[in-house]
């Protein structure tokens, strides 16, 4: 019997709480600091950042893409993407380099989030292809957050160095999207022990096939990337 994937809705919806929660803790700060808030249609600047998703997001976003896009959208899509993967992929080992060689991570980390690659899901509008459905990350952009115990705020908004504002911990966040991957993992009866914990950039979550081999789903190992 060939082997499947587990039902995912009940994973998805777990994720989709938190994307909800994510939008009105930033329509709440939007309210309050419409001024410092600058978030506008057609303003791209945080789809140009790089950064990962957690196993659920990357498997709800991979379904939503697959729903949505067909032919030749799609597969213009999946070519970006392709070309992305390969540019984020020389940007990690490079920093894997780096960090072998005794690099400060801090400063490692500071010239990841220098990088501008724009996302495959950015058309040429400068609009979201998936915008409804975008990442938690996404979500967040353009308000106050802290993640390690340091702030970040989009360099385009108002709000002032040194002043208090509301923030975001994005730890929390990570961490809740970390318990629903590990349940999910564990759902799968996958024989891959890291599965829960790996991370992939938006790019390769479009192109990947999360299929049982890729899974490791009753017995059947593929080789990752």
């Amino acid at each position: 019997m060939t082997p499947t994937l587990p039902d995912l809705i009940p994973f998805f919806d777990r994720y989709e709480t938190v994307a909800r929660e994510a939008d009105a803790l930033f329509s709440r700060i939007r309210a309050e600091f419409p001024a410092e808030v600058v978030c506008r249609e057609k303003c791209s600047s945080c789809c140009h950042a790089l950064f990962d998703l957690s196993l659920v997001e990357a498997l709800y976003l991979n379904k939503r893409f697959q729903e949505r896009f067909s032919g030749v959208e799609r597969f213009q899509i999946m070519d970006r993407a392709g070309d992305v993967d390969r540019k984020t992929v020389k940007i990690k080992r490079k920093a894997f380099k780096d960090s072998s060689a005794g690099r400060d991570s801090n400063e490692i980390l500071a010239e990841i989030a220098a990088v501008s690659i724009r996302c495959p899901l950015l058309g040429p509008d400068d609009l979201c292809l998936l915008y409804d459905v975008r990442p938690v990350t996404c979500r967040l952009y353009g308000v106050p957050t802290s993640i390690g115990g340091k702030a970040h705020t989009c360099g385009k908004t108002g709000f002032a160095a040194g002043e208090k504002y509301p923030t975001v911990a994005l730890d929390k966040i990570q961490l809740r999207l970390a318990e629903i991957s590990a349940d999910l993992a564990r759902a799968t009866g996958t024989s891959y022990t890291e599965l829960a914990s790996m991370y992939v950039p938006v790019s390769s979550a479009l192109v990947t096939t999360y299929d049982a081999a890729y899974l490791g789903i009753g017995g059947i190992r593929r080789e990752k990337d």
